[in-house]
Parts: structure tokens; sequence; C-alpha cells
């Protein structure tokens, strides 16, 4: 052990106490509160909001919830105690698939490769989770419910069992007691707490679900319609209900889920080809017209509308990151087999995509500004992200993994991701409100966990 004498340290810190005079000062504000007042927070969301994160509902990713870090900078204005629907400590999670949530592990893939990558905590999720009623707890400021819809929020009934698999919420379920079933929402229980200032950041899977299932599993949510049904009403019936007793509030936009690692990570021309191999498959295509060359090439994708129904992907176009790898690899998928379309989104599905992401986020700025209330261009944040953010030192982006912004589904954010949100929605409640909310600080939060 070094040998440090009262004497050195003495010295230590008289040096660094020089050091210290000679920097200029920063004016750094106190906390003020402005017109915002913190007393009663009630966020209202999706499975971003509910620190969803790594394929799952879990413990330590709840616990970084943005809104559950933007909670604790409102304690520093008068803001009180923030109530989440927690699932057990160390507990594995539950994603939608009943599954755990995912690690970065080492895998052994079909060429007998070994290396790093994300891979299951357990095999298979924390069932109990979604069978364990946690209404003695609530009410839960934190009303973020993985899967939910601006359409949903509204919805009576959606935690409702009776409703048969498929037609209700199990992560809202969990937050209900029995008799609250058939008739609570979302909403409803949000607005019964009273809330002095809300957070709303929804919307995102009302397309993010025809995102995820390559435009094939889900449909986009019209903006026409009532509530329960088109987005923009049901936005109205939300925006308008929290703020019936004068709460002030913030509103996030919805990100174009087309930037995100899920749709970014596997390259449109993954296929890489010797002489040989592209004479051979240009022979076998030769009656489609599709020719191939020695090095990276585009893969090979379903398409019921090009001759013989398939086509080389555009560089415009995705391969999402669920695509098996596997399958790429050894079982000539992209290559002598077409890549199946719900693991691809096309450019028409693209221009759905943010076709709607354009009205959807239209309307909640026109709606944030009737209102008077704080707006979050959380799309323009994760464009941002997609280059790289710089924080203290730190660079931050939304590469799969080695990025820090996104967590292993490459959807969900990581800590440090949640951190930069909850900054982001700060930023906007100071400049609306006149505040002076200290930003989180960031370097405090990791980004995937290595092993």
């Amino acid at each position: 052990m070094q040998n440090i004498t009262y004497k050195s340290i003495f010295a230590a810190i008289t040096i660094s106490a020089l050091v210290s005079s000679c920097k200029p000062k920063i004016d750094v504000p106190e906390p003020d509160k402005g017109s915002v007042d913190a007393s009663k927070y009630v966020a209202i969301g999706n499975s971003i909001t509910s620190g969803f994160a790594d394929g799952a509902l879990y413990y330590d990713g709840q616990m970084v919830s943005y809104p559950n870090l933007l909670a604790e900078q409102l304690k520093l204005i008068g803001g009180g105690d923030f109530v989440q629907p927690l699932t057990p400590a160390g507990s594995v999670g539950i994603g939608s698939s009943a599954n755990a949530k995912l690690i970065l592990g080492y895998k052994t893939d079909c060429k007998g490769v070994t290396g790093l990558s994300p891979v299951p905590a357990a095999a298979n999720g924390d069932y109990s989770i979604f069978t364990t009623s946690i209404a003695s707890q609530g009410p839960f400021n934190n009303m973020g419910v993985p899967g939910a819809k601006a359409t949903t929020v509204v919805y009576p009934g959606y935690g409702n069992p009776a409703n048969g698999f498929g037609n209700y919420n199990p992560f809202f379920t969990r937050m209900l007691a029995p008799s609250e079933y058939a008739t609570a929402s979302m909403l409803a229980k949000a607005a019964a707490q009273s809330p002095t200032f809300f957070s709303v950041f929804i919307g995102n899977n009302d397309v993010l679900g025809y995102a995820l299932g390559g435009g094939t599993g889900d449909v986009i949510t019209p903006s026409a319609g009532g509530p329960g049904v088109g987005f923009d009403a049901s936005i109205d019936l939300i925006i308008n209900t929290m703020t019936a007793n004068g709460a002030k509030g913030v509103v996030g936009n919805i990100p174009d889920v087309t930037s995100i690692p899920y749709c970014t990570t596997v390259p449109y021309n993954g296929l890489t080809l010797d002489a040989t191999q592209a004479s051979q498959l240009s022979m076998a295509y030769s009656p489609l017209g599709i020719s191939f060359s020695e090095g990276s090439n585009p893969f090979i994708i379903a398409d019921p509308a090009a001759p013989g129904g398939m086509r080389k992907i555009k560089s415009t176009e995705c391969v999402l990151l669920t695509t098996p790898q596997d399958s790429l690899k050894c079982a000539g998928w992209g290559s002598t087999k077409p890549i199946p379309d719900k693991y691809i989104l096309t450019d028409t599905e693209i221009s759905n995509i943010r076709t709607a992401v354009a009205a959807y986020n239209s309307k909640l700025q026109s709606v944030a500004n009737a209102k008077g209330l704080a707006y979050v261009d959380v799309n323009a944040f994760m464009a941002n992200a997609k280059t790289g953010i710089a924080y203290n030192g730190i660079n931050i982006s939304s590469t799969f993994v080695s990025g820090g912004a996104f967590s292993l589904d490459g959807i969900h954010l990581t800590p440090r991701g949640n951190a930069l949100l909850a900054n982001e929605f700060i930023k906007a409640i100071n400049s609306t409100y006149g505040s002076t909310i200290p930003q989180v600080n960031v370097a405090k939060y990791d980004g995937v966990k290595f092993p």
C-alpha cells in the first residue's frame, strides 16, 4: 500500500484549493419552480415511460425510467413522492412474449464462432409479474404501460382479462384491483390523482406495432375517428382531462422509428460474396434479371409485387434487428432464399410510418401550444442520437450496443439514454414555465452493461 502522510494530504488539498481559485466561476442558478407546481406529478405513456428496456419490464430499468429521473429533479422545486408499479428487485422481468430481459453474453453461432451477443437472462420471463396484483401499492404516479397506444389510454377495461387473450394488457392488469378490471382506464387512473403537473409521452405504439412487424403485424392508428379509435380525438381527450383542474404539463412528440437501432443495425448490403459465389447466384437469378458481384451485395427480400416474388433490397429500406442472424449466415436467407416480409420495412412502409408520425406530431404540438404546455421534440432528440451526442466528454449515439443510448432490444433506452431524455423534458419545462430545474447528471448512468 502506498504510504500517504498527513503532510502530503495537506499539500494536495492546498494545491487543489489554489487550482480551484484560478478557475473561472460559473453561475449556476438556484432551483426555482417558476410557475410549476410539482407537488403531484403524474406521467402517462407507454413502455419508454414505464422503464421497459432490454425487451422486458424489470426493476433496474424502472428505477431509471425518464419520469422517475425527472421526478427526482422536480423534488428540488417542491415535488412529492413518485410511486411506480415496480417489479421485484432481482427478477429477470417479463416482456410482451413472456420472455426474460436480455443481457449481453457469449453466444456461439451456426458457424461455431463465439462472441458477445444479446441473450435472454433466463429461458422464460417472470410470469408472476403478470399474475400478482400490486394495486395496494398505488395509486401510481407512473402510468406508463408497455404496449399502450393513444387510443388505449382512454379505453375502459384495457386491463380486463375477461376480454380474452390479446384483447387486454397484462402490464395494466397488474396495476389494478380485480374490481376495477371491467371499468378502469389508464386516463381515469391518472386523472383520479388530481395531478398538479403531468407528462404525456404517448403515440409511439400507434405506429410502432406496424413497424416492428415489417408492416404485417399491426395497423397504423388513423388520425381521424372518435376517442379510442382515432389518434387526434384520443389525444384531445387525454390532454383536456389532464388539464381540467388547471394542471400544467409537458408533451413529448413521437420519434421516427426508422432512425433507431431496430432499423439501422443490420446493413442492407450485408451479403458478402466471393467471386465464385457471386457468379453462381447471378446464374441462378438471371431469369429475374438479378446479378451479384464480388464483395458486399444487397440482400434478397420477399416482395409479392416483384418478378418471382423477390428482389434486392434498396439502400433506403430496413432489415429489422429481429432477423435471425443464423438464418442469414447458414440457412441462405437473403441469398438463396428471400428474407421474409415481416423482417423488412420497404420504402412504401417507411413512407406510411413517416406520414403518420408527421401527422401525430403536428397534432401533439398544436394541442400543447393551444393549452400552453411545454413541448419536447423527442423526434429531433432521437435524430441527434443517430449522429451522436456529446455530454461532458462522453460520446453517446444510437449505434447498437456500443453507442450507449439504446438497450439490447434496439428500441428502448439505456439508463444513460433515459437520463438524456429526462433532460430534454427538463429543458422544455424550464423554457415554458420560467423554472430553473437542474438537469440530470448523465455521467452517473450507464449504457449497455458488458460482462
